[in-house]
């Protein structure tokens, strides 16, 4: 029987992860903090190990009893009250357990390392807009996306010792998912909010299809590859609110489209208020640099071609899955 180790176990796409290990008959080890909720690891075959990602000796300690076929590293922040935080659990949290990894050696088949499209920012935004390659370079105008860009810097500095597939979905959406849930939960009170007046291309990837890709990626992907993630469409912003307005059994809605400049506004003031009370703002410059990008098509063909990778939910279907989550979980 393989054994897999996930990190970020607790998180949306994480818990994801360890349900189909589980049903692909691994022996499942679950990586988090203490003080992490279990809400979605009930089954009782997961077995928990917790692990301090900021620690190197403290975490070679910790897994040197282990020996894992597999691991999927998921752990990271989205958002932080400070731009430190991002650094030290994105890029420091990957280079301490990759160091650990190849302090114990581990003897990995495979290492699949969940990074973003954020990594790229603004490229690409001449219209008409094409789509990013892997062969384009990285310029991240978040925090959160240099933290990533920089964590795979470190394991492609690695991955001759140690076999690292890195997958980069664009806007993973589902249930137990929160950053688009707010989006649904503003529509059911009347609203929709949208940023900026030039076209914006925004794609997604249901979850399910990222946790096919991250054992596709197991199993055939090539160490040091990286591979996009998207369901293969491409949307405008209001194709999404009329989706969720559509499954929310259509609200009447008011729809409100501001300027950058005013979102800038909005999002400093957000950031000044999350540091002063000492709690994560939804509107904070990362926000705001992520919201006013034009461009977020990608090329998902060497995804597709090497890894057999093939989206099974379109967007339409996504939606109706995740409010019907949301209603049945009484989060709406």
């Amino acid at each position: 029987m393989d054994k897999i180790l996930v990190t970020g176990a607790s998180g949306f796409i994480g818990s994801f992860i360890v349900e189909e290990a589980l049903r692909q008959g691994m022996e499942v080890w679950a990586a988090m903090r203490k003080s992490s909720s279990k809400a979605f690891l009930t089954d009782p075959r997961i077995r928990f190990i917790y692990l301090d990602l900021q620690d190197s000796s403290q975490l070679t300690e910790q897994l040197k009893n282990h020996r894992f076929d597999y691991v999927v590293h998921a752990a990271g922040v989205t958002k932080c009250i400070h731009k430190d935080d991002f650094y030290r659990v994105n890029t420091e949290g990957t280079r301490h357990l990759a160091e650990a990894l190849l302090q114990l050696q581990m003897p990995l088949k495979k290492m699949v390392y969940l990074s973003s499209l954020s990594i790229f920012g603004p490229i690409r935004e001449q219209q008409p807009y094409t789509e990013i390659l892997e062969t384009d370079t990285p310029q991240p105008n978040t925090a959160y996306g240099d933290s990533k860009v920089k964590a795979e810097q470190f394991l492609d500095s690695v991955t001759p010792q140690l076999p690292v597939v890195t997958l980069r979905p664009t806007g993973v959406y589902g249930p137990r998912e929160r950053d688009y849930f707010m989006m649904a939960k503003s529509i059911k009170q009347h609203v929709d909010f949208a940023v900026g007046y030039k076209k914006q291309d925004i794609t997604f990837v249901y979850v399910s299809d990222v946790v096919q890709a991250v054992f596709l990626a197991l199993q055939k992907g090539k160490p040091g590859r990286k591979y996009f993630l998207s369901d293969g469409e491409v949307y405008n912003s209001a194709d999404f609110s009329d989706l969720l307005r559509r499954e929310l059994g259509h609200p009447w809605m008011l729809r409100l489209k501001a300027p950058l400049w005013l979102l800038h506004i909005i999002t400093t003031c957000g950031e000044y208020i999350g540091r002063w009370t000492g709690k994560i703002s939804a509107l904070n410059n990362d926000k705001y640099h992520i919201l006013s990008q034009r461009n977020w098509r990608c090329d998902i063909t060497p995804a597709i071609k090497e890894l057999d990778y093939h989206p099974e939910v379109q967007l339409a279907e996504g939606v109706r899955k995740t409010i019907e989550w949301y209603k049945a979980n009484h989060w709406l």
